[in-house]
């Protein structure tokens, strides 16, 4: 493999992932409500003026949310694709990446407590 074959590759490979970005941006209401809920605790924690180590936090509970609901809609979209009609098992494998989700956003919750109930008391 050529070093030009191998940049060229990651290259490719930043695009699909770009145009997955954007894709889940686009259509994904899950994905979209809670892009607007990170937009609200972001102007929050700007409002509020945060540290920069809960700014850290923060980031990394929107980061976890958004990455457990993307691998959640993959998950979804596989299920979709091998068994289109309505099977308990797949129902299964759903809501099991469904509470993944609730895992993330449950932690993010509780990250959200941790910085906010000191600015809010």
């Amino acid at each position: 493999m050529t070093l030009k074959h191998f940049i060229w590759g990651r290259v490719k490979s930043i695009r699909y992932a770009f145009k997955g970005f954007f894709f889940l941006i686009r259509t994904e209401h899950a994905i979209i409500s809670q892009l607007i809920i990170s937009g609200i605790f972001t102007g929050l924690g700007f409002y509020l003026g945060i540290t920069r180590e809960e700014w850290v936090w923060q980031i990394v509970a929107i980061g976890l949310v958004l990455s457990t609901e993307s691998l959640n809609t993959a998950i979804e979209k596989i299920c979709d694709f091998i068994h289109p009609d309505y099977h308990p098992k797949i129902g299964i494998i759903k809501d099991v990446a469904s509470g993944a989700v609730t895992f993330a956003a449950l932690t993010a919750l509780v990250i959200a407590a941790f910085i906010y109930l000191p600015y809010m008391i």
